[in-house]
């Protein structure tokens, strides 16, 4: 299993020595977020500060940017990492698109589709000289002379992951990317019953692989060095599904453990703004559907039950806080097995 931590994304000058720590670390990459900063520049720092991690976006948001933009972003960290970049996209929530991005809304999925095979015909023209012609409903892009063709990398393309929670994303996915990024907000049994059977039907209809494809996450890790440590981050952790439980868009994960119920609850008294109580309804229990946890002795144990079909993990509790596993404990975790070999590197 692969696992990754996060980048301090607040400060640019910040970011080379975590970079650089991350890798004696041992950790297998590096993911950048696309909240309260932008999620590219940082792994522009890290991947001249480093020699093995990937370095990933988990995720950027797709359509406030064109895939002109996006192609030619990834392009640079890709030569700049010699290959170790993955572009990790999600297409965010209507309201978020309209009224914080300014963008016209449409329904995500065939424009995500689009976009994703946009990317890949632009860096094909770019790698190989062919014509670009790329003409959908949402997209188009039929122009490039030769003073906007970069230099051809001769590396292999940029691996695309798409962020999907539901069962038309999870298809979407499948269908068309080299990976999946689960949302935290995740059990073992909504793996088990809606991602893989999704992911299954996309993967038949594009004919790609399994051992090609990487499914990242989908869950929590709550951990530390002792028993203290570990009930904060489960506190933690039960503020964070108090949160997302609130949302109807996630309920389908609590619908399949028959806690419908608390969705609605949670909805009702994230209106009233009652934060704390929502946190309070979050039992030991559920905690422990969405998390592995366990002090740093037992962690490995916890995440190879917990995430069972998952082929990566973060580590992180948060996008600025890394994690502070020991080496040896990241060894423990590396060495679970998975399904996910390697993206495919052909053109």
């Amino acid at each position: 299993m692969r696992i990754v931590t996060t980048l301090p994304q607040r400060d640019l000058r910040l970011v080379g020595d975590a970079a650089r720590a991350a890798e004696a670390a041992g950790f297998d990459g590096v993911v950048t977020l696309e909240n309260r900063h932008e999620p590219f520049l940082a792994l522009g720092v890290a991947a001249a500060a480093t020699e093995r991690l990937s370095l990933a976006t988990g995720v950027a948001i797709a359509f406030p940017r064109s895939p002109m933009v996006t192609a030619s972003t990834s392009w640079d960290l890709q030569v700049a990492s010699r290959g170790r970049f993955v572009l990790g996209l999600g297409p965010q929530v209507r309201a978020h698109n309209e009224n914080r991005f300014s963008v016209p809304w449409t329904p995500p999925v065939p424009r995500l589709r689009e976009y994703v095979k946009a990317l890949r015909a632009i860096w094909r023209t770019w790698e190989t000289g062919e014509k670009l012609r790329f003409e959908g409903a949402h997209y188009r892009f039929t122009l490039m002379t030769p003073n906007f063709v970069p230099e051809s990398m001769h590396l292999p393309p940029v691996p695309v992951t798409l962020a999907a929670v539901g069962p038309h994303s999870l298809r979407l996915a499948g269908e068309v990317a080299d990976g999946v990024r689960l949302h935290a907000f995740c059990t073992r049994r909504y793996l088990e019953t809606m991602v893989m059977p999704r992911l299954a039907e996309g993967w038949q209809k594009s004919g790609r692989r399994r051992e090609n494809f990487e499914i990242h996450g989908g869950g929590f890790i709550a951990t530390g060095p002792d028993n203290k440590t570990v009930a904060e981050k489960v506190d933690w952790v039960r503020m964070r599904i108090g949160f997302y439980g609130s949302t109807p868009a996630y309920w389908p994960v609590l619908e399949a453990h028959g806690l419908g119920d608390l969705g609605r609850k949670l909805n009702a008294l994230s209106k009233q703004g009652q934060w704390e109580t929502m946190t309070r309804e979050i039992s030991d229990d559920v905690v422990r559907l969405f998390a592995a946890v366990g002090t740093h002795r037992e962690i490995a144990g916890a995440i190879a039950e917990r995430f069972a079909g998952s082929d990566s993990v973060s580590a992180s509790a948060t996008s600025e806080s890394g994690s502070d596993l020991p080496p040896d404990v990241l060894q423990d975790i590396q060495r679970l097995k998975t399904d996910f070999t390697g993206f495919t590197t052909a053109w």
